[in-house]
């Protein structure tokens, strides 16, 4: 059995599959690490407040100091609002995650699949070619048989000699069937047998 061209097909759509969740892993990963960026620069600017308000404890300054409580109230209310948005982004990025796993099993699968169909065919054209070996053989042997009997049949159960000649058996596996011939070696000329 070939490869048919829907197991390719099969293959090629898994590929794209798992490419377009892995991009969308990816995106969703992105979004993960910008949000989280920016919840960190709010800590920063909570932290910038807190240190305004220090600083105008000690100089006296009330413009730094109101500054200083509104820099961390706007951090406070920015991380209340990042958290469940990071929150719900992370289950975003395991989803995709799951997504990525998946697409990814389906085409291992198919490759799987073709990769099994592949050895199938080598090994029924191995066995096709041993099988073929095997024809081309028995048919030698069959063709060596019949030039044997043509050749009793022509010497009337005389022996031919010449230069050139090979001894052949009557190929009878028992004894049963030698004796059916009148000589269980002839000497044939110019017939080789492998």
């Amino acid at each position: 059995m070939a490869v048919s061209r829907t197991l390719r097909r099969l293959l090629r759509i898994r590929d794209l599959q798992e490419e377009q969740s892995r991009l969308a892993l990816e995106s969703s990963q992105g979004e993960l690490n910008r949000l989280e960026d920016a919840l960190k620069a709010t800590e920063n600017r909570d932290r910038r407040g807190r240190m305004l308000v220090d600083a105008s404890a000690r100089t006296g300054e009330l413009p730094d100091r109101l500054s200083g409580l509104e820099e961390t109230r706007t951090a406070i209310r920015i991380a209340a609002v990042l958290a469940p948005r990071i929150e719900a982004k992370k289950v975003d990025v395991a989803n995709h995650q799951l997504e990525f796993q998946s697409t990814r099993v389906a085409r291992k699968q198919a490759e799987s699949l073709i990769t099994d169909a592949e050895s199938l065919d080598a090994v029924d054209a191995g066995r096709r070619s041993q099988q073929a070996l095997d024809d081309w053989y028995s048919s030698r042997l069959h063709q060596a048989r019949g030039q044997l009997v043509h050749a009793e049949d022509s010497a009337d159960g005389a022996s031919f000699e010449g230069n050139s000649t090979a001894e052949v058996n009557t190929l009878g596996e028992s004894e049963g069937e030698n004796e059916s011939l009148p000589e269980a070696r002839l000497t044939i000329p110019f017939l080789t047998l492998l």
